[in-house]
């Protein structure tokens, strides 16, 4: 069984002219479980990656895998498996001799193409040319590129972006698997839904800058509580908070009103004849935690004591 390794930022920092891109990034990835790397469009997720894997060279710090630079890898393909993206195949190829060409440059056993093809899901179409694949085909062909090597630790970069809902489950279980091995799995994504079913671990990066690394659980471990109240006819509901001058915020689910007891609310929508079809109370949801912390708005939560000194520095 492949061994993980840890993946270790260090004042990881890129500039392109007077833009930074990446600033100032300390943190680290363990084995054995799904770390989610969340951040807007344009957060710097992409480029840290790319300095990772030595295809962008960083303007201070460093990036390792298991204490080295990508560069000093005696065989990065069996170390490290990567994709960034689900386009870089010739559409003249089959998968199979798109696969065939990596492995023999890398010194891989020509079967080993022909296992990962069946463990994605593609061996009924491996001798199709990739020109004819669909997205989500050809993300399934990324991650295939990403075994052959059998590493020890995978980088992907929205791996479910074009997959069915079917797709979409079997790459959750498929990746949980990997990481139950022992593996290092880290995966970019700005869909924070699909990291929360996924991940175990997040980091979170806004405007380059590292805002949060730790458990999921830990992102919404804190002592704020919030009411959230739902109506058949939400504008009335509406109408009967702003009556009572309580603030709320909308949401998919109806209208988070925090630091209100439930009791508050249903009073509220009592006095000007609101049905109600939910009143709970609950401490905030992941969705509010994330755009808090990405705008600006919201602290991180305090770190446990393990995670201080890896994210020192970097969080702040």
């Amino acid at each position: 069984m492949p061994d993980g390794h840890v993946l270790e930022f260090s004042g990881l920092t890129k500039r392109f002219g007077a833009v930074t891109a990446v600033d100032a990034l300390t943190a680290r990835v363990e084995p054995g479980v799904v770390t989610g790397f969340l951040g807007p469009n344009g957060a710097g997720k992409t480029t840290t990656l790319r300095m990772l894997l030595g295809l962008v060279r960083a303007s201070d710090g460093t990036a390792t895998i298991g204490g080295k630079r990508y560069a000093q890898l005696t065989h990065p393909l069996q170390t490290v498996g990567a994709a960034l993206e689900a386009s870089s195949f010739h559409p003249g190829r089959t998968a199979a001799r798109h696969l065939a060409v990596y492995a023999q440059a890398a010194g891989i056993r020509r079967p080993r193409v022909d296992e990962v093809l069946g463990q994605v899901g593609l061996a009924d179409v491996g001798g199709r040319k990739v020109g004819g694949y669909s997205l989500g085909m050809r993300q399934r062909l990324g991650l295939a590129y990403t075994l052959l090597g059998d590493p020890g630790v995978l980088v992907l970069d929205e791996p479910a972006n074009g997959l069915d809902p079917e797709g979409i489950r079997w790459m959750r279980g498929f990746l949980q698997a990997l990481a139950a091995e022992g593996r290092t799995v880290l995966v970019s994504s700005h869909q924070l839904t699909e990291i929360q079913q996924t991940a175990q671990d997040v980091l979170i990066l806004a405007r380059g800058r590292l805002v949060f690394q730790g458990s999921l659980r830990e992102l919404t471990d804190t002592d704020e509580q919030a009411t959230v109240v739902d109506a058949p006819d939400r504008d009335a509901l509406a109408r009967a908070l702003d009556a009572a001058a309580l603030a709320y915020q909308p949401m998919r689910a109806g209208f988070v009103v925090a630091g209100v007891e439930p009791v508050a609310v249903g009073a509220a929508a009592a006095a000007q004849g609101v049905a109600l079809s939910a009143l709970q109370r609950r401490g905030p949801a992941l969705e509010e935690v994330f755009l808090g912390l990405v705008d600006g708005t919201r602290e991180a939560p305090s770190p446990t004591p393990d995670v201080t000194a890896s994210v020192e520095g970097g969080a702040r």
